[in-house]
């Protein structure tokens, strides 16, 4: 049921043999030997992709929950134990997942052995339940009602541009003047392209931005910006380094964009012990390694239901 499961999400036998870390000829054998035991077709397969039948959308739900109801089990388990055991997959974006989530994920294996992490980046916002993931740990408070939501750090984006860009075109002096700017766009996984929402004390504002340069990784952005290519709004903990050291500047120092970061995950997995030990290790990473201004929250803050 699990290969089944993950070649219909995956639309693909080879995907999910990657997946599972598993043949190709594996991957097929196991959804034949399924169908053989149902006497129905699960799948249509093609040359270029492989579709669920109308069958194999009843047979999806009912092992999702068959297999929910597993892992159930198993977690608690575990947690008298208190060890957690098995995959945990966890999705974040780009620049967050290779400078914070990687060194943070090691750390994690680390400590405890007999959990396997996997954790994959994206420039999309991840559909948590439907593609297989435990967490997807994001910065920004967009979140669906229907997921549950733990609170791991507090953070806000910040403008800033280098000393060179602001010698040749001036500082703007108020939130208005950033759309005469060249700034920086970023595709982010859930906002709106080119649209900055901005925090200025109690008042907010909505700014519309453009410049020549756009892209989808906030590393390149950045790098632009310390060329002196123009205006970025980023985090805190992603530009800390390079505001200490005068690469760049921060600009309209109380005007920020309110982005704290939030580990989220279906509500099936409330009472998991794996999901439970994950987030409470990043809220302590986090509170140790990230830069300053990017600060643990005084208390557990969640979305959307309880941590059992």
């Amino acid at each position: 049921m699990r290969v089944f499961l993950s070649v219909a999400r995956k639309s693909s036998f080879s995907a999910a043999a990657d997946e599972l870390g598993a043949s190709a000829a594996y991957v097929s054998k196991r959804v034949r030997m399924l169908e053989d035991e149902l006497g129905v077709r699960l799948l249509h397969r093609s040359t270029r992709r492989v579709m669920v039948t109308e069958e194999g959308e009843r047979v999806y739900k009912w092992a999702q929950r068959i297999l929910d109801d597993m892992d159930h089990l198993m977690q608690e388990v575990s947690t008298t134990r208190q060890e957690p055991r098995g995959v945990l997959r966890i999705s974040t974006s780009f620049g967050f997942g290779r400078n914070i989530m990687g060194p943070a994920m090691g750390r994690l294996a680390e400590r405890h052995p007999s959990l396997k992490v996997r954790l994959e980046v994206f420039d999309r916002l991840v559909d948590v339940a439907a593609e297989g993931f435990d967490l997807d740990v994001r910065v920004g408070d967009e979140i669906a009602p229907q997921m549950i939501a733990h609170r791991l750090a507090s953070n806000e984006r910040v403008l800033c541009a280098a000393p060179a860009y602001l010698a040749r075109r001036g500082t703007p002096r108020n939130v208005a003047e950033l759309a005469q700017h060249d700034c920086l766009v970023i595709k982010e996984r859930d906002h709106p392209f080119g649209v900055w929402r901005l925090l200025q004390g109690r008042e907010e504002h909505t700014v519309k931005v453009t410049g020549p340069l756009s892209s989808n990784h906030g590393e390149i952005a950045v790098q632009w910006a310390v060329d002196g290519r123009g205006l970025i709004l980023r985090s805190r903990w992603d530009v800390a380094e390079l505001l200490a050291s005068g690469a760049l500047v921060q600009v309209l120092p109380d005007v920020v964009q309110e982005a704290n970061i939030w580990a989220v995950h279906p509500s099936r997995l409330a009472s998991s012990a794996k999901v439970r030990v994950c987030v409470e290790f990043l809220q302590e990473y986090f509170a140790e390694h990230l830069p300053s201004g990017t600060a643990e929250p005084n208390r557990p803050e969640m979305r959307g239901g309880r941590l059992d």
